[in-house]
């Protein structure tokens, strides 16, 4: 194997930083620390009467820069104390020399979420705080996800184990081809975010950077996983076994039943993790491209073309809605659940009742449009990982067409799904079956400002809305309480963060449930998140059982 150029060495030598042990920490600090001095003594003297400036691309100490903006992200984000206040220092003494420091773009992890209302690394409890730690040491960072969803602790624990699953433990696929699939996935939705982040570990697990010019430079086998992740991504009730016979059945450049599972669960966490970047407005990470700026700030003007979102939609909105149209909108909300609970215990429906009042919400659905802007163009930078940029979730009732419908009681998750995962990719179906549970049933017992609530069925009906949009029917289920307790403006924004995502702008955001807390939010999307990943594996394992039977 190539040894690995000297100017790239201290690079991966960070990990040390996320050890739990105070001693291996200080050895990793000291060791950056005399990396970063010997690069600055390199690119001096600078003159005296110069202005301070960052290294210059022609110099051979180019990636000073990069090492920089890593420093800054750890003093920062780390959430271990001693790194923080270290980098902070280290950084001072760099700029001391004369050479200009970065400084962080943009007002913290979201465009739409006050910084000052998202925990601060700094100021975590005991539980959140060993969360964060291990989150750092798997990735050597601690991402803007991840502090959103720090609103969550539970749900958080839940998700990172997973992903770190997923990514980093034994499985059938290698470690490259993992972070590969998910920069492909990430960029059907043209997630700029995703997208960087998973280049930068494609390439740190000796991923090959040809394969980053453009889906045809990948080998065969990846590139046969494309129709897959556009319709998975767009219109999985499309799935056919056919499909799956095609990636098993490809020769030299075929996929085995259990690479594939590998391949589906990384495909459609993606998707769906694309829809909670977009709908939470996660900016992009501060060593990022889009996070962190050497300009001093007097030169520097807002950045409008915000990475994160992907469409420019990054202008501020202060929308100052009437005051007499927002209140009260939780108290119309906890009248119309008590009335729903209060019919359901005098009269239940007929199940033709039920069968119309599903096909009725579905067909519905697909008349909610998503937003009424023209069609998003992906940059070349994100749709070189994909083909035809073009297919996309259409409303297909407008064109005639109709999405069929897929029975829970025929296949679902909890008979057919999970156990399926489980025996060919073992210990994930366990892991997603308890995300599944958590982002479902997780409750405060509190909405807006009132304690002491039962939000079950709000909870089900925003599950059970996504699914219907997907064709997925509950027999058991009453769909006209969707109507009732969500607005016109919830289920735009629900349309949009679940089919297309990259269209998500910080007015919908406001625009829905004015009252409730940014959290109740968070919590919101982490719903809409799991339901459309579970939609999306439905269809995929679905495909794959008949495939084997």
């Amino acid at each position: 194997m190539d040894a690995q150029p000297q100017d790239q060495e201290p690079l991966g030598r960070w990990d040390g930083l996320g050890s739990r042990d105070a001693s291996s920490r200080e050895a990793a600090m000291e060791h950056v620390r005399q990396e970063v001095m010997r690069r600055v003594e390199d690119i001096r003297p600078i003159p005296a009467s110069a202005p301070s400036s960052p290294a210059t691309p022609s110099s051979p100490n180019s990636d000073l820069n990069d090492i920089l903006a890593r420093l800054l992200m750890l003093s920062k984000r780390c959430p271990f104390e001693d790194v923080r206040e270290r980098f902070v220092w280290l950084l001072q003494a760099v700029q001391d020399l004369g050479v200009r420091i970065p400084r962080p773009l943009g007002n913290g992890p979201s465009r739409f979420i006050p910084e000052k209302e998202i925990l601060q690394v700094s100021k975590v409890d005991t539980r959140t705080q060993s969360i964060f730690e291990d989150a750092f040491a798997a990735l050597g960072r601690l991402d803007n996800i991840s502090l959103v969803m720090g609103f969550h602790p539970q749900y958080l624990d839940s998700f990172l184990r997973t992903q770190h699953y997923l990514l980093q433990m034994d499985g059938p696929l290698s470690l490259h081809y993992r972070h590969y699939i998910g920069i492909m996935a990430a960029a059907r939705h043209q997630c700029s975010y995703l997208v960087n982040l998973h280049v930068n570990d494609f390439l740190q697990v000796g991923g090959d950077p040809k394969w980053l010019n453009g889906l045809e430079g990948a080998p065969q086998k990846l590139q046969h996983l494309s129709e897959l992740n556009k319709i998975l991504a767009h219109r999985p009730w499309l799935l056919t076994k056919e499909h799956i016979e095609h990636l098993l059945k490809a020769e030299e450049h075929s996929w085995s039943l259990a690479e594939l599972i590998h391949a589906v669960v990384l495909l459609t966490h993606y998707h769906s993790l694309a829809s909670f970047t977009f709908g939470c407005g996660i900016t992009p990470e501060i060593h990022c491209n889009g996070g962190h700026t050497f300009r001093p700030p007097s030169l520097s003007q807002y950045c409008v073309c915000d990475i994160a979102n992907g469409n420019g939609h990054a202008y501020l909105h202060n929308d100052h809605f009437g005051n007499e149209e927002v209140s009260g909108e939780v108290e119309v909300l906890m009248e119309k659940m008590k009335q729903l609970q209060e019919c359901r215990d005098e009269e239940e429906a007929s199940q033709e009742e039920m069968a119309t009042r599903f096909e009725r919400e579905k067909t519905e659905s697909m008349l909610v449009t998503t937003s009424e802007d023209e069609e998003c163009v992906p940059s070349r930078d994100v749709s070189r990982h994909f083909e035809d940029p073009s297919y996309g979730y259409k409303d297909f009732s407008r064109r005639g067409e109709h999405v069929p419908t897929l029975r829970v009681q025929d296949y679902s998750w909890e008979d057919h799904g999970y156990s399926l995962v489980n025996r060919l990719y073992p210990d994930v179906g366990q892991l997603l079956d308890e995300k599944f549970q958590m982002a479902y049933n997780l409750t405060y017992n509190t909405m807006a400002m009132h304690k002491d609530v039962d939000t079950s069925m709000l909870r089900r009906a925003i599950w059970n809305y996504i699914h219907c949009m997907f064709g997925i029917r509950y027999d058991d289920y009453d769909y006209g309480e969707i109507n009732q307790l969500l607005d016109r403006s919830f289920k735009i924004y629900i349309k949009t963060m679940v089919c297309s995502p990259e269209k998500t702008t910080k007015r919908m955001y406001e625009s829905f449930w004015r009252q409730f807390q940014h959290s109740e939010k968070v919590h919101v999307n982490l719903l809409l998140m799991e339901a459309r990943m579970q939609a999306e594996l439905l269809y995929a394992l679905r495909a794959i059982t008949r495939y084997m039977t």
